[in-house]
């Protein structure tokens, strides 16, 4: 019965073996490079996506849909989880992770255009998506398999995301965002695992972003651009 947790427990004393000097700076005090947004996925790997193995460097949130907001008086606003490191540890860098064939996206996608019945905890979370997917469902081209229009709206809300802390008060000027798009399910290249960049600062159009950021002008590539 209790096998699954016991193989968890054998993993986590390898880490602390590995880990057991790694915290010697941190243990006070944390001041992240960047906060990323990633999907609650088991295929999407907050830290090991970046090739990172140390402490302190990412702030790691996660949430079906890897939204930006949560509800506060019936009003959307910059969640907590996210705000966090913006405002108390001088964290500058903020990314979005969506990620193909992200079933977030696609009960969202499907609940749009035909009703779907989820627990309450599920139903908060794609209410909290709706408004953002919905226009895109409504921009979709025309005859797009359910697959590939689930991927469109993967970039989509990964732009309304952008948009939405781009347009915040609470998240100060001297804030970058990224929105990108991990990809396991070889949509983008046969590179698995790879992300690929579709928006900086609101910014969309690929061959402007490749313009503007050189430095990874081979990692932009967008499905629609619309």
């Amino acid at each position: 019965m209790h096998e699954t947790f016991t193989r968890l427990l054998a993993g986590n004393d390898a880490h602390a073996d590995e880990f057991r000097s790694k915290f010697d700076d941190l243990q006070d005090a944390q001041f992240p490079d960047a906060v990323t947004v990633c999907c609650a996925d088991s295929r999407v790997l907050q830290d090991r996506m970046w090739g990172n193995d140390d402490p302190g460097h990412l702030f790691t949130c996660g949430n079906i849909g890897n939204r930006v907001v949560q509800e506060v008086g019936g009003e959307q606003v910059v969640s907590g989880d996210v705000l966090y490191p913006v405002e108390h540890t001088g964290t500058e860098t903020v990314v979005v992770v969506g990620h193909t064939g992200c079933g977030a996206v696609t009960a969202t996608y499907a609940d749009l255009t035909d009703g779907i019945d989820e627990p309450a905890g599920i139903r908060r979370c794609l209410d909290l998506l709706a408004p953002h997917v919905g226009p895109g469902v409504e921009a979709l081209p025309d005859d797009l398999s359910d697959a590939e229009a689930v991927n469109y709206l993967v970039e989509y809300n990964v732009d309304r995301q952008v948009a939405f802390l781009c347009d915040s008060d609470e998240v100060p000027d001297s804030v970058t965002i990224y929105g990108v798009v991990y990809d396991f399910q070889d949509v983008y290249s046969e590179r698995r695992g790879e992300v690929q960049v579709i928006n900086v600062d609101g910014e969309r159009d690929p061959e402007t972003l490749r313009e503007e950021h050189p430095g990874f002008a081979d990692r932009v590539r967008r499905l629609w651009t619309y």
